[in-house]
């Protein structure tokens, strides 16, 4: 047993609104750049859709992820090494401008400086690729305007998948959203496709990141990974993809998308797992046995022995803590609530999701009957297989069983809780059907509707020993073995066996003393000034709010004028203009 540590997400479905806002924090945290501007490392899309890019779950045309051989054993979907020696300088698996959208502004000087007329000028849409006059006709979130609508059942690829009679009522049924980052992957394609060893997993929190120095902009990571969250940057010639937020995260703060999330639907979380036990859940022949593969690859936190064996591998003993609470880990193992996204493609996505059961609550409630009933809610998922059916699709490669558990104990909460929030003698009955007691179901209603800050995201620190491996340790994929699929090692793209370039990153105190602290961290000598995508909520900033009534400067000093709030400059520290 090899135990290794992996930050991951869970996102809960029932709670996104579909505001954007997490992809537009994320665009003007990483993506604001001249060759990015399509490049969407966050982006929330409508079910039933097509996505982001268009059609990317169609890997009979993409050629992503994994697939087994004749014999058995994983191989690239999109090829070899051959093949991708003969594709090298021209490799067609690769989505166009078209499958994104062609990014565009507004002629806003046409419009702003346009002299006095009778009719209000035009601002036109601009190409911010070309400069032209264009016509918009997609982006990002073109779906959002579409879903449910009778004419997605020929673009949606998952749809296309299920019976006819899904078809032909699913827009009758429900639409959701469902944000998507990169997965950050256990075993990523991405990084076995890419022939200069750019991309690779942290050993320290498995973090997947792109070595701008030594991409080569071959691209083959776009066409290797299934989910199509490598992007290019057709400005440097360099792959780009989410980076977790990894210089929050090694302070302990969230992802920017999971700060800024208006839902707070993302969990943020420690998991360990067994490494050695990756390649055999990978190569699982039947995919619907996948979910349950991954599972087994995760470990118990809490085991002796596992703790043991982590300490051993040099995890740190907070960390080994940050996994015992941890509510990813609570959320896929222990409540069995959180579904991988995609499992047949056989990389052990780390991002997870907990399917939506409202659009079940709104069928029951337009029938007239108690939503709140689990009688009502049990039979209306047994009978309902049009969501249950799509959801299967999307998270458990078509095995409905596991769906239409985490369906039941989300009805069955929502019917155990609501007898005690009137007052009423819960029925201990009703969890006990979906095999749980009733603290458990309590502790689960906690953690998914009034979990605080704290618990949301429980992310240790990097510790300051580890910090040059932060910068400069990389590990190789997973399936990386002598002989094996991976891409890395010596052969005719050269090597990647030694260390990673290391990646320019602020300084792990000062950032972590700049992400925490009540005042600007540095320079001292000038007037505070608030980040809030840096601020990690805790303390009062000087200037964020007002000051109190017993604070110098506040509404009741006394003293002539008041003292200056902390950080304000002052005739001796900081001279007017």
């Amino acid at each position: 047993m090899r135990v290794m540590a992996q930050m991951a997400m869970v996102m809960n479905l029932d709670k996104c609104i579909g505001c954007h806002t997490c992809s537009v924090t994320c665009k003007q945290a990483w993506t604001n750049r001249s060759g990015t501007e399509y490049v969407w490392f966050n982006n929330v899309e409508t079910r039933p859709g097509q996505g982001y890019p268009r059609r990317y779950e169609d890997q009979e045309k993409w050629r992503g992820g994994w697939t087994l051989n004749r014999r058995g054993r994983l191989t690239l979907k999109g090829g070899g090494r051959l093949r991708k020696l003969l594709t090298i300088f021209a490799n067609p698996k690769l989505p166009s401008l078209d499958d994104y959208y062609e990014p565009w502004t507004y002629d806003y000087d046409t419009l702003t400086n346009a002299p006095l007329q009778e009719h209000t000028p035009v601002a036109r849409p601009k190409s911010l690729i070309s400069g032209k006059d264009m016509k918009i006709s997609w982006s990002a979130n073109w779906d959002d305007d579409l879903g449910g609508s009778p004419g997605l059942e020929e673009r949606d690829v998952v749809l296309g998948r299920v019976a006819e009679k899904v078809k032909l009522e699913f827009e009758k049924t429900f639409m959701f959203y469902l944000p998507r980052i990169c997965e950050h992957c256990l075993n990523p394609s991405c990084a076995a496709s890419c022939p200069s060893g750019a991309i690779y997993k942290r050993t320290e929190d498995g973090i997947v990141l792109v070595d701008q120095d030594r991409c080569r902009g071959w691209r083959m990571c776009i066409t290797g990974c299934p989910y199509k969250k490598v992007y290019f940057n057709h400005r440097t010639g360099k792959a780009e993809k989410c980076t977790f937020c990894f210089p929050r995260v090694e302070v302990g703060l969230p992802t920017v998308c999971s700060e800024t999330c208006v839902g707070r639907l993302r969990y943020i979380g420690l998991m360990l797992y067994d490494a050695d036990k990756v390649l055999e859940a990978a190569s699982t022949p039947d995919e619907k046995a996948l979910y349950e593969a991954q599972l087994e690859v995760f470990l118990d936190p809490h085991d002796p022995v596992v703790i043991a064996a982590a300490e051993r591998e040099g995890i740190p003993r907070d960390w080994i803590e940050a996994a015992q609470r941890s509510p990813v880990h609570a959320l896929i193992n222990t409540y069995r609530l959180a579904l991988p996204l995609h499992p047949e493609y056989r990389t052990m996505p780390m991002v997870w999701y907990i399917p939506p059961l409202s659009p079940v609550v709104d069928v029951v409630r337009d029938t007239g009957h108690d939503a709140e009933d689990t009688g009502n809610l049990f039979a209306a998922i047994e009978a309902l297989r049009i969501p249950v059916d799509y959801l299967a699709q999307l998270f458990t490669a078509g095995d409905p069983a596991p769906v239409d558990a985490v369906l039941r104990r989300l009805a069955a909460m929502r019917s155990y809780m609501r007898d005690i929030n009137l007052g009423r003698e819960p029925d201990e009955g009703i969890p006990a059907k979906v095999g749980m007691t009733g603290e458990q179901m309590y502790d689960m209603y906690r953690l998914l509707a009034l979990a605080k800050y704290d618990e949301r995201y429980v992310i240790p620190p990097a510790h300051a020993e580890q910090a040059h491996k932060l910068e400069e340790l990389a590990t190789e994929c997973s399936l990386n073995y002598e002989g094996g699929p991976g891409m890395g090692g010596w052969g005719p793209f050269g090597e990647s066996s030694g260390g990673a370039s290391p990646i320019a990153v602020e300084n792990f105190h000062m950032l972590r003393e700049r992400q925490t602290a009540d005042r600007s961290a540095d320079p001292s000598d000038r007037r505070a000034r608030i980040n809030l995508l840096n601020w990690d909520g805790k303390g009062r900033p000087a200037g964020l709010f007002p000051p109190r009534r017993d604070e110098p400067g506040g509404p009741d000093d006394a003293s002539p004028g008041g003292d200056p709030p902390a950080g304000a400059g002052t005739a001796e520290t900081e001279p007017r203009p």
